[in-house]
């Protein structure tokens, strides 16, 4: 067998046995919404397909909406596709990819057609949001040290563009005016949108991810998940053990005959938050997991949570090798040597159910006497580097994650002792 060191041979294979697209030419145009992108001159650009006849630069056409409202448009730009490349024309024909600006109410799913003959395509259904997160202005010490965007108006306009080209998603806002709500299609969705806003220089806070429950005949019901996983023979076992804890249902179990196995689960939305990593280190990075909306079933039951409290920094200053080192019977540390911290912040896991206290800033005391050996280098473990979507997985109600362009931290949700006491008392 030859090695190939590109995809030249299997982009031949598809040009000569992957027939062109059909369609009319010579018909009347018609062209299916399936990816919103904007632009900042241009507004909102619709990508899709056409269907039927032909677009031209300047036509006017009707954009039926999803509701069933029509509105009359004129085309302000075409853009065809050279490679990986936008490049901008006069006439696109049936079969074409293609992006059309001038549109300004467009969205995923909806049809564009010529406006003597609205037939309607189709419609793309977009699944409804299924979890529901708080963006928050950041208010720890350390806020507006490190990000550009940092006020509660920054936020928000950043979240109402992100529906100009998300439509799976919705905002809304609390009582509280740097507070919003964000629903979403899983926790990838959404921290995808926190990374993204990450390094464009926002800084704020999020809660950790919540489903939304529904009541369906007097019973509380929660979103459930169709999860297709394609995994090797020997991760079988695993995958199927790590999602029947987290309350999934083997619907399907197919062998294959190149050493992968296909399953079919349903499983709560909830079970999944934070699953994919967990998945891809039990699989080696070799498993491939795919989830999609199933249907609101009854609720099934309590997932196991975080067994072990936090070790959280009792004051602000930066953390130094003795203090991690004699912390270091105390649980697993979540930072190294050098790092700023402040009162309330979350430094480490515990190794006891219960939360603790505990001061990183304190040096050894000096003496004018020194045991030999004495001053021998610390030897500390490595400390533990969560991504985004392990925090968000590992963070309970009460905590929330500081996200900025230079750091992720974990912190309590009130970083007064005293205060943490009170709200403990009133639950």
């Amino acid at each position: 067998e030859d090695t190939n060191e590109d995809l030249i041979p299997l982009l031949d294979t598809i040009i000569e046995y992957v027939k062109e697209p059909d369609g009319d030419k010579e018909g009347p145009f018609q062209f299916l919404v399936s990816a919103i992108e904007y632009d900042n001159y241009l507004g909102k650009i619709g990508t899709g397909k056409i269907h039927r006849g032909k677009a031209k630069l300047g036509d006017e056409v009707v954009l039926l909406k999803r509701g069933g409202e029509r509105v009359l448009y004129r085309i302000a730009k075409l853009f065809i596709y050279d490679g990986l490349k936008k490049v901008e024309t006069k006439v696109a024909n049936a079969g074409d990819i293609v992006s059309i600006a001038g549109l300004a109410l467009i969205d995923v799913g909806e049809t564009v057609c010529d406006r003597e003959h609205q037939e309607p395509l189709p419609l793309i259904n977009v699944d409804e949001p299924t979890l529901a997160m708080t963006f928050m202005v950041n208010d720890s010490p350390f806020a507006g040290l490190e990000g550009r965007w940092v006020t509660s108006r920054n936020i928000w306009d950043r979240l109402e563009k992100e529906l100009q080209t998300n439509i799976s998603i919705r905002i809304q806002k609390t009582d509280l005016p740097d507070q919003f709500v964000v629903n979403g299609r899983g926790e990838l969705q959404l921290g995808i949108l926190i990374e993204n806003m990450r390094r464009e220089g926002y800084e704020f806070a999020v809660s950790k991810p919540k489903v939304i429950y529904r009541e369906i005949d007097g019973r509380k019901t929660e979103p459930i998940e169709l999860a297709v996983i394609d995994v090797g023979d020997d991760y079988t076992g695993v995958v199927i053990e790590k999602l029947g804890i987290r309350k999934g249902e083997l619907l399907n179990l197919i062998q294959g005959s190149d050493g992968y196995t296909r399953l079919e689960f349903k499983v709560p939305a909830r079970g999944l938050i934070g699953f994919r990593n967990e998945f891809m280190t039990e699989t080696r990075g070799t498993g491939i997991l795919n989830h999609s909306f199933y249907e609101y079933e009854y609720y099934k039951g309590d997932i196991p949570k975080r067994t072990r409290g936090v070790l959280i920094s009792m004051e602000q200053g930066t953390s130094v090798a003795y203090a991690l080192w004699n912390l270091q019977d105390r649980g697993e540390m979540l930072i190294e040597p050098g790092i700023e911290v402040y009162a309330g912040m979350i430094i480490g896991e515990h190794s006891k159910e219960d939360d603790l206290v505990v001061n990183v800033n304190k040096n050894k005391k000096m003496s004018n006497v020194r045991a030999s050996g004495s001053d021998d280098a610390i030897k500390l473990s490595p400390p533990r580097k969560m991504t985004l979507e392990q925090a968000l997985e590992y963070i309970e109600e009460d905590e929330l994650i500081e996200i900025t362009p230079s750091n992720i931290r974990l912190r309590k949700r009130f970083l007064d002792i005293n205060e943490r006491k009170r709200q403990n008392r009133t639950k």
